[in-house]
């Protein structure tokens, strides 16, 4: 919809209810921001594991018939945006196979780095793949597990992946939750009456009633059944990464992520953005929806109004049909208008939380001018963003990273903006209180905590047209592997 990096998957689970499939589809409507191509839910009964799963919004995909065919007090539930693997059924989830061990559905929220390295030595060993999906893995591993229980087969499978996942299963009488060692994804723990949920964003809990209980631990399996809940850490410690950018951009600001208010963390991000880049104006703008939480916080900081210069039209569908050329901009004002009462004539500070080609960036600038702003003043709360994710998040090549390729006056003049500021990496850790101890912030530094394979390293090269500005490509920063 806009130049943003797009979200992580949203996974849920509920053991214990007589109504598990009606909840899993209200949790996922909570998730729905996480990802929009396709959901799914899968339910059992102690007997059998039941599915379904489209491509599109839960909305479009469940209704009462179609939940009725989920019975059961065991349910899971995925909504989807493709980080690997492409966008097409055989690719949503949950993925559902029945082998030696019984049934057993996984929902997964991040990216096994090692996915195709396990893909082609389990080909060679004659696995046959029904999808392009990263996930696909962890059921082979499974299937081949030689392990004497279920629960030791899951074990033994996902000790085999590096790289971020969050992981609901679900078997006939059984969920688990699993978060890799490094905590990449959040994965919260709830509960409601007797039953045990589980879901990346506690939003999904305060919609259904439930109660937050604590984070699924990085590293830790969790099994939920008849007999209780039962905490496996069959992993070796990690130093802990968790996403910064979950903070910035990913999560709802009515969630709390890695034990913080995404909407506290927002708002401070905006006031330490103030303070960086303080610049004389008249007036506070936020860029909807995302850019509210930081501009709050601007606006509270430098004494300034805060007022929505900018009206979002949130009815706007995944397609519309474009005209010809002669409605230039067409995309953004579809989803973007301002008001001009509040834009005409005034120093108009814009507040983002990041900019990732700088495309969207510039004709929302445009518009503010063509609004009668006197002055537009871009402010952004993250640091430039310079490198890709390889953990869950579907980032651009870094040649097609602004940041990575010009100096900042070099994207103030694309922008067309009269000053450009981002928040400082030491404003954002301090913000998220990590002091950089325990976040990932890979996609502003270069330095990974996971290695990942030398297939995927074309995405760091820098290799882009000038753009209309003529400015040149920077040169490239080794990015780096950090223990």
């Amino acid at each position: 919809m806009f130049d943003k990096l797009h979200e992580a998957c949203g996974v849920f689970g509920i053991f214990g209810h007589r109504e598990a499939a009606k909840l899993t589809y209200l949790g996922l409507y909570s998730l729905q921001h996480r990802g929009q191509e396709s959901a799914g839910i899968a339910s059992a009964d102690g007997e059998r594991v039941y599915v379904t799963r489209q491509m599109g919004h839960v909305a479009d995909i469940f209704d009462e018939p179609t939940l009725a065919e989920l019975p059961g007090q065991i349910a899971i539930g995925h909504t989807r945006y493709s980080t690997a693997g492409e966008s097409k059924l055989s690719n949503a989830q949950p993925i559902l196979i029945d082998c030696v061990h019984g049934q057993i559905g996984v929902c997964h929220n991040g990216n096994i780095v090692n996915a195709n390295e396990i893909r082609e030595r389990l080909v060679r060993a004659g696995s046959i793949f029904q999808s392009s999906s990263d996930t696909e893995v962890v059921l082979h591993l499974y299937a081949r597990s030689q392990a004497g229980s279920p629960e030791d087969a899951i074990v033994e499978s996902i000790t085999q992946l590096t790289g971020a996942f969050s992981l609901a299963l679900i078997r006939k009488d059984q969920l688990i939750a699993v978060r890799d060692p490094h905590g990449f994804r959040p994965l919260a723990l709830g509960r409601l009456g007797d039953a045990w949920v589980v879901c990346s964003e506690t939003c999904a809990l305060d919609l259904i009633g439930a109660t937050y209980v604590r984070d699924v631990e990085p590293g830790e399996v969790l099994i939920i059944d008849a007999s209780g809940l039962r905490s496996i850490k069959p992993f070796p410690p990690q130093p802990l990464a968790h996403c910064v950018f979950e903070h910035v951009y990913f999560a709802r600001p009515d969630s709390e992520v890695f034990g913080e208010s995404v909407n506290e963390v927002r708002t401070e991000l905006g006031r330490r953005l103030a303070r960086e880049t303080g610049v004389p104006a008249d007036v506070v703008v936020p860029i909807p929806d995302s850019g509210v939480c930081a501009a709050t916080g601007f606006a509270e900081e430098a004494g300034l109004p805060l007022r929505f210069g900018l009206i979002r039209n949130h009815y706007v569908g995944r397609t519309f049909i474009e005209p010809a050329q002669s409605i230039r901009h067409f995309g953004v004002k579809v989803k973007l208008n301002p008001v001009r009462s509040i834009l005409s004539g005034q120093r108009v500070v814009l507040v983002d939380d990041s900019i990732v080609r700088g495309t969207t960036s510039r004709k929302i600038v445009k518009m503010v001018r063509a609004a009668g702003a006197r002055e537009v003043h871009v402010r952004i709360s993250c640091p430039p963003t310079v490198s890709p994710c390889f953990y869950g998040v579907d980032t651009p090549r870094r040649s097609e990273l602004i940041a990575a390729t010009h100096t900042l006056d070099e994207i103030r003049r694309y922008l067309g903006a009269d000053s450009l500021g981002y928040l400082s990496l030491e404003g954002l850790l301090h913000s998220v209180r990590g002091q950089g101890k325990s976040y990932c912030s890979s996609c502003y530094t270069g330095k990974y905590p996971v290695a990942f394979p030398q297939d995927q390293a074309a995405y760091l090269q820098l290799t882009l047209k000038p753009n209309d500005d003529n400015a040149e490509p920077q040169p490239q920063e080794q990015p780096e592997t950090v223990a």
